[in-house]
């Protein structure tokens, strides 16, 4: 294919983080700020040392969903130690608020290559205690209609190159069938969703693992962007449904 995918998740460190303040009425590529409590499944991982690096989607008590390529060592399937990373959960601040947890085991789907089944599970040390802010999302089991609205959200990027906010960024795309996705990137797989947006709108370099959303209900993780962020071609997020069965069988559910 013409177009170039990019992976969409954060090479930072604390400091560089720390120096890149968010441009004036900053927003995750043409989004919005969050409310306090609008996003309560949404969580941010982050390195040790406090660097976010992609978002994620509390599915239960115990479990955390992310993509594959946030935790994997390299190219390959195996995933970095869980002491290497955190999540803060219940804050719309990456950098405050909510609590900060540790990880016990990252699960890290087999067959993840390629851009596809771009998907892994993180196991806490200890089990959530839900409150208004920290709430699970309902993974979805079906397809979500072309042309249907589908949120976004996340810590990433304001465009390409550019800073990360402090605050949680949220937007609206559209989704696209497998036909549909073929036809524009060429990555018409049953595993993929395909959410199209105009020019300067979109997900960012650190946005990677968080939630697409349809319905009150989780239908995708994001994964890449092409041609970069915001550009007119639609980004690529792993289809939660396609996964649920591979879900349910590592949360013993």
């Amino acid at each position: 294919m013409l177009a170039r995918l990019v992976l969409i998740f954060a090479f930072l460190t604390l400091s560089s983080i720390s120096s890149g303040s968010a441009a004036p009425n900053g927003r995750i590529v043409g989004g919005t700020d969050a409310n306090i409590g609008q996003f309560p499944h949404q969580v941010s991982l982050q390195r040790e040392d406090g660097s976010h690096t992609c978002g994620g989607s509390i599915i239960s008590e115990n479990f955390i969903l992310t993509a594959a390529h946030c935790v994997v060592v390299g190219d390959g399937i195996e995933p970095y130690p869980a002491r290497y990373f955190q999540v803060r959960v219940g804050s719309i601040q990456r950098t405050a608020g909510g609590k900060l947890l540790q990880l016990k085991r990252i699960i890290v789907n087999k067959t993840y290559g390629n851009f596809l089944n771009d998907v892994a599970l993180l196991e806490l040390e200890q089990p959530l205690v839900f409150t208004d802010n920290i709430k699970a999302i309902e993974m979805a089991s079906e397809e979500v209609p072309s042309g249907e609205d589908v949120g976004i959200s996340g810590w990433g990027r304001l465009y390409t190159g550019g800073p990360i906010p402090h605050r949680l960024q949220f937007n609206t795309l559209k989704a696209l069938n497998t036909e549909e996705c073929e036809a524009s990137i060429q990555m018409g797989y049953d595993s993929i969703i395909c959410l199209a947006h105009q020019a300067d709108n979109g997900a960012c370099n650190g946005d990677s693992g968080g939630p697409a959303t349809y319905e009150g209900k989780l239908v995708g993780v994001a994964g890449f962007v092409v041609n970069g962020c915001g550009s007119t071609y639609p980004d690529g997020y792993a289809k939660v449904a396609y996964h649920l069965d591979w879900i349910k069988a590592n949360i013993g559910a």
